[in-house]
């Protein structure tokens, strides 16, 4: 698994959102971050910041953006903090998770539990893009 960073894609980066925790690559219609091994990511000490800077930037409730997890690296979700990202009016298109990882298949199951929608898993950074893109020219 790749970084953004480390691929053509990062051309078209819109911004690049650097934290202590992760970084976060805001594209025309999607979000991509990478959180660093050994995060706990919580609503209050993590996402609100992100969500925060992000429906900032792009002057939205996410409702038209695709989140994609890039999880390149090992790291914790507080599942049901998801019910504090719906309760603060925040929305998604769409949610998808990238990993390699046979012990995401479980996360993602738990994070299912709290997400008002279905999240969609990936093993191939470029074909999450290719699924946010909704069949603009594949990515390489």
């Amino acid at each position: 698994m790749q970084s953004v960073k480390q691929t053509a894609l990062y051309s078209e980066v819109l911004k690049e959102l650097n934290y202590p925790f992760g970084d976060v690559f805001i594209f025309s219609g999607f979000v991509i971050s990478e959180m660093k091994s050994g995060v706990n990511v919580s609503w209050k000490n993590h996402a609100k910041l992100i969500v925060d800077d992000v429906s900032c930037f792009l002057g939205t409730d996410g409702s038209d953006v695709v989140y994609i997890s890039n999880r390149i690296n090992s790291y914790a979700v507080m599942a049901v903090d998801w019910l504090k990202f719906f309760k603060s009016n925040y929305h998604l298109k769409a949610y998808y998770i990238v990993s390699d990882s046979p012990t995401s298949r479980i996360n993602l199951m738990v994070e299912n539990l709290f997400f008002n929608n279905k999240i969609k898993s990936f093993t191939s950074l470029f074909e999450a893009i290719n699924w946010a893109k909704k069949g603009v020219a594949e990515v390489a």
